[in-house]
């Protein structure tokens, strides 16, 4: 099979589990959303009706009991408990269900996303019949999952969780190239996070914890690009307000494996990320290695998800990202986008 053709198949299937995800997220959504309809119940009997059907051997009453009592606490206003506890007593709702999988980032499709500058130049080398352009205007979509892997440790203030996200950047409409996608990053992680109540001039530090990270575009050379980290995270809120520092480490690689020797100058050793609701509004953005590499090397991506009507569970999504590292077939070049779609999940 030659380059183009396993482009092309991993492509599909990079759709397919895509679409399943996105599909099957909605409808397991509609299904909550049926049963929490039904009149005959109190919500508080039909939450313990649909845990008593999904709750593994040995669960107690207390345990479903509480389980609901979360699931009811995440539903009140969000300035009556802060935004990461809303968070935090959504995921407290799935932790006692047995193959969890639970939101991690952002879950969205950017049906349409312009890039001012493609940069053709990985693909000068793995199309050698042709000189490829690329479009200016492509499709990309991230889907991002976590399951607990052991949780309510130390008094229940430690949660140890696995992840994975994939992100991709499909040429969906450009014929010339039929449509590959050009390009998409693997990251699965597992870290531990401590919960936390501390806080100074009002601000709280609700959460803080340290991982492992490997990020990699699954290509051959010449345009393999992977990279390992250890990364600690601090998270803290105030009002409707959440921010995150993340500072990591490179672990170092051997000069004849590392296809991206340089990868620092350009990604640097953290980001810092905030979040802000409003109503049903989400604002986000992340700022990476801007303040290391003097404002010449950095990156800046700002989201705005917003309510599609009274519609609860899709969103509409528009994301813009300028600087280098969007992804790491370019995390050498420059490039500024801006594209619009949709979302599943947002960071609050």
């Amino acid at each position: 099979m030659n380059l183009r053709s396993r482009i092309n198949y991993c492509g599909a299937l990079g759709a397919g589990i895509f679409l399943a995800a996105f599909l099957g997220g909605l409808v397991c959504h509609g299904v909550a959303a049926a049963a929490d309809s039904e009149p005959d119940r109190t919500a508080e009997q039909e939450c313990l009706f649909m845990a008593l059907e999904s709750a593994p051997d040995g669960t107690t009453i207390d345990e479903l009991r509480a389980q609901c009592q979360a699931e009811n606490l995440s539903d009140t206003k969000i300035e009556d408990k802060g935004l990461l506890a809303t968070r935090r007593y959504t995921d407290a709702d799935n932790k006692l269900r047995p193959f969890t999988l639970m939101a991690h980032k952002p879950n969205y499709i950017l049906v349409a996303c312009y890039n001012n500058s493609p940069n053709n130049s990985p693909w000068r080398e793995g199309f050698k019949d042709s000189e490829p352009e690329l479009d200016n205007v492509e499709t990309q979509f991230q889907v991002s999952i976590k399951i607990p892997l052991a949780t309510d440790l130390f008094n229940n203030k430690v949660d140890i969780f696995s992840g994975y996200t994939v992100r991709s950047y499909w040429q969906t409409y450009n014929k010339d190239l039929s449509a590959f996608f050009r390009e998409t990053n693997y990251s699965p992680e597992v870290w531990m996070q401590i919960h936390n109540d501390w806080s100074f001039w009002g601000i709280k530090n609700k959460m803080y914890g340290f991982g492992f990270v490997h990020q990699s575009n699954g290509r051959a050379d010449p345009i393999s690009r992977s990279w390992n980290r250890v990364f600690a995270t601090f998270i803290f809120e105030k009002g409707n307000l959440a921010f995150s520092i993340k500072p990591w480490y490179r672990i170092p690689e051997d000069d004849e494996d590392d296809d991206n020797s340089d990868i620092t100058d350009y990604m640097g050793h953290g980001e810092i990320a905030a979040a802000y609701k409003w109503h049903r509004n989400t604002f986000a953005v992340i700022s990476r290695n801007n303040l290391e590499s003097g404002f010449k090397k950095g990156s800046v991506e700002a989201s705005w998800s917003f309510p599609l009507r009274n519609y609860k569970y899709l969103k509409g999504y528009i994301q813009g990202f300028t600087g280098y590292g969007q992804s790491l077939i370019d995390y050498d070049s420059k490039e500024t986008s801006i594209g619009i779609g949709f979302a599943v999940t947002d960071f609050l």
